[in-house]
């Protein structure tokens, strides 16, 4: 396995090319010292669903997985909780409101963006919504619409987290 930081080879402090790796988390510079660790990315996860018991569900406007199924979410923005991430996130991909947030669980991945590896603790929540009549798809949603829980099949996903989460959370319902 690479070390999560093998597509960084210049120092962010100094600039200096002897930026080696340190241990299983962290590279070192050699020139001036420093140690920078390396830790994953915090990203939300929404599982909505409608009064007919329908899990609402994206198609991915963007790469990574490009046309394929996902979930409402995104990464967490500096200075903000998870929950108010993923509701923002849900606001911005589908235009609903999000009015309550719980917490299920959380599962790590690996996501690429623009050529680089990001590791990230995907944190799932069901969120509650009081008005799932007006989704409307925007922002890194091609479209958005429910599927019934029995015609969901994890492999249609293009994330991995995604599937796996899917996987478990059906078979815990």
């Amino acid at each position: 396995m690479k070390h999560p930081f093998h597509q960084f080879i210049y120092c962010p402090e100094c600039g200096s090319n002897h930026f080696v790796v340190n241990n299983e988390k962290s590279k070192r510079c050699e020139a001036c010292g420093f140690v920078y660790y390396f830790n994953p990315s915090a990203a939300t996860v929404a599982l909505i669903f409608n009064q007919e018991g329908e899990l609402l569900v994206c198609r991915r406007a963007k790469d990574p997985a490009k046309g394929t199924l996902d979930l409402p979410g995104g990464f967490i923005d500096s200075f903000e909780t998870a929950e108010e991430g993923v509701a923002r996130e849900v606001l911005e991909e589908t235009g609903l409101v999000v009015d309550e947030v719980i917490y299920q669980f959380s599962l790590p991945n690996l996501y690429m963006y623009s050529g680089f590896e990001v590791h990230t603790l995907d944190l799932f929540f069901v969120c509650k919504v009081s008005n799932t009549n007006r989704i409307e798809a925007q922002d890194d949603a091609q479209e958005a619409f429910f599927m019934p829980l029995h015609q969901i099949n994890p492999e249609d996903f293009g994330l991995a987290s995604i599937r796996k989460a899917l996987t478990q959370f059906l078979k815990e319902i």
